[in-house]
């Protein structure tokens, strides 16, 4: 018996020992495994997951689908079929989207979360519809299949048991919608935004018909209008038959809050291509979707819990009743307490940059349309705007203008985007690395999505050479990027006369804007006189950005301020508009005269609080943090908007370019940068020095020595005679403005000495 049992505890140790190194062994082998794929690229990862969900997809499509026979495909459809009831015939699709959304969109891990969440909502209110829609009140399989499976019945029947049947349906109903809310990245107060949005696109995509009423309505200012686009804009206009309307009047945004019902958003109608001619606009998503933004941070709760311990230290009755987080910075509201003065927390500025470990604090007192002072503090973790996402915007989908660009967001998370057509003329101004770059970029590129060759042309002038030149060639040009300074000159005075034949045609015609000439020229009402043979044809917007001013007033000053005085003033109601650019905002660079004309200003990071006082006639701008951190000032505007400056990449500014080029070839103009004769010659401008003159301006190329000294020695002349000669010689480009007792910079090369010599001799 003894012996009997010592056997069975040896079979039974044998049996243990086998069963635990079997156990060990394929612990191990899947430890390996586990580990290998762990060290496998997240990429390799996240498209294996991608794969499985498609390799389910399709089992499931000949499981619900074509009703297969096979074992797996029979447990698929008992598993969905089952579970969602008749909804289960849509999980195949589901499937593929979420595999679709792994392949392309790896790396947006938050917007996958909500769409998961959303459509979790979306699953749960449809099966427990289907549920009650089927009426079936039994639990066997073929009544779950029937119905809303046994999630719908695991839904619907502690609701009916609490609701009622009746109003079991509307709360279904609600959070069937606010799976869609979700879903599509829709917050509720924007329902009527989108809804809008989506009628006016679907409106400008149908056929165009004729309304005599509409044509010969005019172009009519509204009073007390912004540039800025709001997100929020109340309508203006009411019509008495709105289903009539064509969108191709003048531009009015009205996306009203309260007022869903209210006629569309009117904009210009698209411009005519030749007929030969087909283009289509850059697709959305060429340009990619910056990460989410953020509501709050722990940094943020660090700020309110030093705040509050500052204004307790101070003995001041202060509070921090909330904060408002931004891309850029986060703005702080501080209630004040009963007889708080305002300037007991101004007169703290340099105790809260110290308690927040922060030098860049920036104090409004108070708020703009609220009771609390505002303390802007710049954020750790500063986000990106990405060009992308300010552009697919409600914001910029409101408006169709196809001068409208994006800026950027505000301190407040809002997207920003301006109409240049009413700002009318835009002046940028930003030390190096603060922006402004940037920020041309993100405009000529809001031009190119948005708008066709034949409604906005550009002239480009790119002194330095290598800011602008990735945008050569695009069809929007109507001449070559212009670098030479002196060829600049002659551009605007090309655009000059441009903007004098355009009012002379709106005076022959009796039209006061540029938009109400276009549309009556569309509509064939406007007849040239007889025996003419002169083609009416619609006039684009007129689009010119200069991105350094400074070196075409160093080379041109005089020249080049009437130019840009005279476009400023009148060139409005003739659709031209410019942008002028610079990183030297000097009184010499930015004139009085310039000032004056260009109402609106934006300013990134400068160095000198003289410069902020230059663009913006205020301090503000030396305490920007740089890297498109800006102040906006539209015109009519009381006080500057902050803003973070919207980015476009090097890689999206080329696919987009690469786009444009292929839809059309470049038709530029000969005569933009051609020198126009002077009518006066230059022999009875100069006088008796005419010869001396020449002389002069040999001397001073071969040597390139700018030297009124120089010119007296050599010459053997008197100084006076010698300062005349030199500022002939300023007034044609060939030296530069005079800086004190150091010579003159000479602008001209010594190989293009005959061709300056042969122009003074014209």
């Amino acid at each position: 018996m003894a012996k009997r049992k010592k056997t069975s505890k040896s079979v039974l140790s044998v049996l243990g020992s086998i069963w635990r190194g079997f156990a060990k062994g394929l612990g191990n082998a899947i430890r390996f495994t586990t580990r290998a794929a762990k060290d496998l690229d997240s990429a390799h990862q996240r498209d294996g997951a991608a794969l499985l969900l498609v390799i389910i997809g399709l089992a499931a499509v000949a499981g619900t689908w074509m009703n297969s026979q096979g074992t797996v495909s029979k447990a698929l459809y008992s598993f969905f079929y089952g579970g969602f009831g008749r909804v289960g015939f849509l999980a195949p699709l589901v499937l593929f989207y979420f595999a679709i959304r792994l392949f392309r969109s790896p790396d947006e891990k938050r917007e996958t979360a909500r769409i998961t969440v959303g459509t979790i909502a979306l699953l749960i209110s449809a099966t427990g519809l289907a549920h009650l829609f089927n009426g079936s009140e039994g639990t066997g399989a073929t009544a779950m299949r029937h119905g809303g499976g046994w999630i719908g019945y695991g839904v619907t029947k502690p609701l009916t048991a609490i609701l009622t049947p009746l109003l079991t349906y509307p709360v279904l109903f609600l959070i069937f919608g606010f799976g869609l809310l979700v879903v599509t990245a829709t917050p509720f107060s924007q329902v009527a935004i989108r809804i809008k949005s989506t009628f006016i696109w679907l409106k400008t995509k149908m056929p165009k018909r004729s309304n005599s009423e509409a044509d010969d309505e005019i172009y009519e200012s509204e009073p007390f209008e912004s540039p800025l686009v709001s997100q929020f804009e109340e309508a203006e206009d009411d019509y008495d038959e709105p289903e009539e309307e064509e969108f191709d009047e003048e531009f009015t945004v009205e996306i009203p809050k309260a007022h869903p019902a209210t006629a569309p958003a009117k904009r210009p109608v698209q411009m005519m291509l030749a007929p030969d001619s087909k283009y289509v606009l850059p697709a959305p998503d060429l340009l990619k979707s910056g990460p989410a933004a953020k509501g709050k941070s722990k940094a943020n709760d660090a700020v309110v819990s030093a705040l509050t311990e500052l204004f307790t230290e101070f003995e001041i009755d202060a509070t921090v009743t909330g904060f408002m987080r931004g891309p850029t910075v986060t703005r702080y509201e501080i209630e004040l307490g009963n007889a708080v003065k305002v300037e007991r927390i101004t007169a703290l500025s340099k105790n809260i940059a110290y308690a927040v470990a922060s030098s860049e604090v920036r104090i409004l007192s108070p708020i703009p349309g609220k009771s609390a002072v505002g303390i802007e503090i710049p954020n750790t973790d500063r986000e990106i705007v990405a060009l992308g996402d300010v552009l697919r915007s409600s914001v910029a989908g409101q408006d169709m203008h196809p001068m409208l660009v994006a800026l950027g967001k505000d301190v407040e998370g809002n997207y920003i985007c301006a109409n240049l057509a009413k700002m009318p003329h835009l002046l940028v101004a930003g030390a190096t690395g603060a922006g402004k770059s940037s920020m041309i970029n993100s405009m000529i590129t809001s031009i190119m999505m948005r708008s066709t060759p034949d409604e906005v042309r550009l002239v480009l002038i790119d002194p330095k050479r290598v800011e602008l030149n990735a945008y050569e060639n695009i069809p929007h040009l109507i001449t070559p990027i212009i670098t030479n300074p002196k060829k600049a000159a002659d551009a605007l005075q090309w655009v000059v006369r441009e903007m004098d034949l355009r009012y002379e045609d709106l005076a022959t015609f009796g039209f006061r804007h540029i938009d109400d000439f276009n549309k009556a020229v569309r509509a064939g009402k406007v007849a040239t006189p007889p025996g003419s043979d002169r083609i009416l044809e619609p006039y684009p917007y007129l689009l010119v950005i200069i991105d350094e001013l400074a070196d075409l007033m160093m080379v041109a000053a005089k020249d080049v301020e009437e130019c840009v005085v005279r476009i400023t003033q009148l060139a409005r109601s003739a659709g031209i508009h410019l942008v002028l650019a610079t990183q030297r905002p000097s009184v010499d660079v930015v004139t009085g005269l310039i000032k004056a004309n260009v109402p609106s200003r934006l300013s990134f990071a400068t160095s000198s609080l003289a410069d902020s006082r230059v663009i913006l006639d205020a301090p503000g701008a030396e305490k920007l943090i740089g890297q498109g951190d800006g102040l906006f000032v539209p015109m009519g505007a009381s006080r500057p908007i902050r803003i973070q400056g919207a980015y476009v990449s090097e890689r999206e500014i080329a696919d987009v370019v690469g786009h444009v080029r292929k839809q059309l070839a470049p038709r530029f103009r000969d005569d933009v940068t051609a020198a126009q004769k002077v009518v006066v010659s230059a022999v009875n401008e100069i006088g008796d020095d005419y010869e001396l003159l020449l002389q002069a301006v040999h001397l001073v190329v071969t040597t390139q020595i700018g030297s009124t000294s120089m010119l007296q020695r050599k010459l053997r002349i008197g100084f006076a005679k010698a300062g005349r000669l030199m500022d002939l010689m300023e007034s044609r480009g060939i030296v530069g403005p005079s800086e004190g007792s150091k010579a003159r910079a000479v602008l001209v090369k010594p190989e293009e000495l005959d061709d300056v010599l042969a122009t003074i001799s014209d």
